[in-house]
């Protein structure tokens, strides 16, 4: 059984960091892309960022570049995405997940098996 297992919010304040870890069991990250997504109160859920299946290849929201990295560790098989700057509009509940190609999303990929975890709360103050 797949699990996905996001941990790292926190409440912190505008210009702060935080680095959200997402760990799977049952599944070889090193195998898919990989994506991380956000959901704010009242909003769609949106896509912040992806890494490529290589790992070669990042891609990110026009908001969160410059401020947000996304990386892999293939020995801890846990994917990291380390967050600068934070502003409070980054307040979100936090997911990864695998993703696959798909041009007509943003970012150019889309959420595939349906891998979601609890996602972890990052809640910025200003």
């Amino acid at each position: 059984r797949v699990q996905m297992v996001e941990s790292g919010g926190a409440l912190v304040q505008a210009g702060g960091s935080l680095r959200l870890s997402c760990t799977a069991s049952g599944l070889d990250l090193d195998h898919f892309a990989l994506g991380w997504f956000r959901q704010a109160p009242g909003k769609e859920r949106e896509v912040v960022s992806i890494l490529s299946r290589s790992g070669r290849n990042t891609y990110y929201i026009e908001s969160v570049k410059g401020r947000f990295t996304i990386s892999r560790d293939d020995a801890r098989n846990t994917l990291y995405l380390q967050m600068d700057s934070l502003k409070p509009e980054d307040t979100a509940l936090y997911y990864c997940t695998t993703v696959g190609s798909d041009p007509n999303a943003k970012l150019g990929f889309s959420p595939i098996f349906n891998y979601w975890g609890q996602g972890t709360q990052v809640t910025v103050s200003s």
